[in-house]
């Protein structure tokens, strides 16, 4: 998570320094990112209605194992360590 805070913040710091010279930010505009996470979320309704149509077998979680990887990406640190 703190990756994502700091991104949040150096964007938050560029944006003002953007305001102070007087500048067009380059970032697509708002409507666009809305447009961007219907897509990303649009992307998990199909297996959700066919867990929902013919569950194949009972899931723990399909929220925690389907849609979170996909939509936060896999977080940094978070890799098991492969050396035990």
């Amino acid at each position: 998570m703190k990756p994502y805070l700091v991104s949040f913040a150096v964007g938050l710091l560029v944006g003002v320094i953007y305001a102070l010279f007087q500048v067009r930010s380059p970032a697509p505009p708002v409507i666009a990112l809305v447009g961007l996470l219907g897509i990303l979320l649009g992307e998990q309704l199909p297996p959700l209605v066919k867990g929902l149509v013919a569950p194949s077998s009972p899931a723990v979680s399909w929220l925690q194992h389907h849609v979170k990887p996909h939509v936060f990406g896999e977080l940094p640190g978070r890799k098991e360590n492969p050396r035990g």
